[in-house]
């Protein structure tokens, strides 16, 4: 298990290379659900999302060798972005294998830092390629599957718990699981009070359906949600959710969209999908707490286009 020494030890490696991203209030979002509610603006890191944290602590954590022989990772958008961004920040070659389904702009992006980018048919066939360029020697950075990267995503809810105001439920997004590992550590320790609630899109609901196993399963991914994507969740994750975390939520993808739209309107925020699920999550959770909580939002990343949500309303019929 991820121990809080793990995660200040991150804080101070990462120092310089990531954004203290705003922790504030939301008269908006306070006034569409009913309670106070504080946001984590993780969408406004340097990568468009918290997975620059987890990233950097790897990379900063690697020998001279590893970095040598270069870095590679598998992701549905996000990790891929903040990987590459990273690795040509320190001068690192990295190799970023992505799925058909992963946004256009994850992988123009991570192109564009200088990243070799490897596309497969679907996130299994990206995982498998990614076996393959590890076994000619390129180091991985696994997206959640690694207790230093648990540790960096874990910074989020180290700023969290020291920034906000009275908190009694965080909502954090969930597609491995590393991001919900760290903050649900840091929330523990630092805010043992604060219950967490993981919050997944249908077709992408890898813990969920851990949880109902009592471990790691593969599951089938159908979700429009790519950067929650995962095609199975780690043990690593998977205990820690089962130690930290209340429950587990999953919306339908028409409500993760939904979400995004409420988070402009009401928010004045541009979030992905992967945290507009977050805002349908929110309204169950007080179903069971009551009225008198006080809502935390990680919301994790903004990565998706004007031309991704203009799609996504259209074929949800939002608009």
């Amino acid at each position: 298990m991820i121990e809080i020494a793990d995660i200040e030890t991150a804080a101070e490696r990462i120092a310089g290379h990531v954004v203290r991203t705003p922790t504030v209030p939301s008269p908006g979002l306070s006034a569409l659900l009913g309670v106070p509610v504080t946001a984590k603006l993780e969408l406004l890191q340097h990568t468009g999302s918290f997975k620059v944290r987890g990233a950097a602590a790897k990379l900063l954590a690697l020998s001279e060798a590893e970095r040598a022989a270069g870095v590679v990772a598998v992701s549905g958008g996000n990790h891929g972005i903040a990987l590459a961004v990273t690795a040509a920040s320190l001068d690192v070659k990295a190799t970023v294998v992505m799925p058909r389904s992963a946004p256009v702009r994850a992988v123009e992006i991570a192109q564009a830092s200088g990243a070799t980018v490897r596309v497969t048919d679907d996130m299994a066939g990206a995982f498998a390629l990614t076996a393959e360029l590890r076994q000619e020697g390129l180091t991985l950075v696994h997206p959640f599957d690694d207790p230093v990267v648990i540790a960096g995503q874990g910074t989020v809810g180290l700023e969290f718990a020291e920034d906000a105001g009275e908190l009694t439920d965080v909502l954090v997004s969930i597609g491995g699981g590393g991001l919900i590992a760290g903050v649900a550590a840091a929330l523990r320790a630092r805010r043992p009070g604060v219950r967490v609630w993981g919050v997944e899109t249908e077709g992408a609901q890898a813990m969920s359906e851990a949880l109902a196993a009592g471990g790691p399963v593969p599951v089938t991914l159908s979700s429009i949600v790519s950067t929650l994507s995962a095609p199975a969740v780690s043990q690593l994750t998977y205990d820690h959710v089962v130690e930290l975390v209340t429950e587990v939520l999953v919306v339908p993808d028409r409500e993760a969209v939904q979400g995004s739209l409420d988070l402009a309107d009401h928010a004045k925020v541009w979030a992905e999908p992967a945290a507009g699920c977050l805002l349908p999550a929110a309204r169950r959770v007080l179903e069971r707490v009551g009225d008198d909580a006080r809502l935390g939002l990680v919301v994790c990343g903004g990565n998706a286009t004007t031309t991704d949500m203009m799609a996504w309303t259209d074929h949800f019929s939002l608009r």
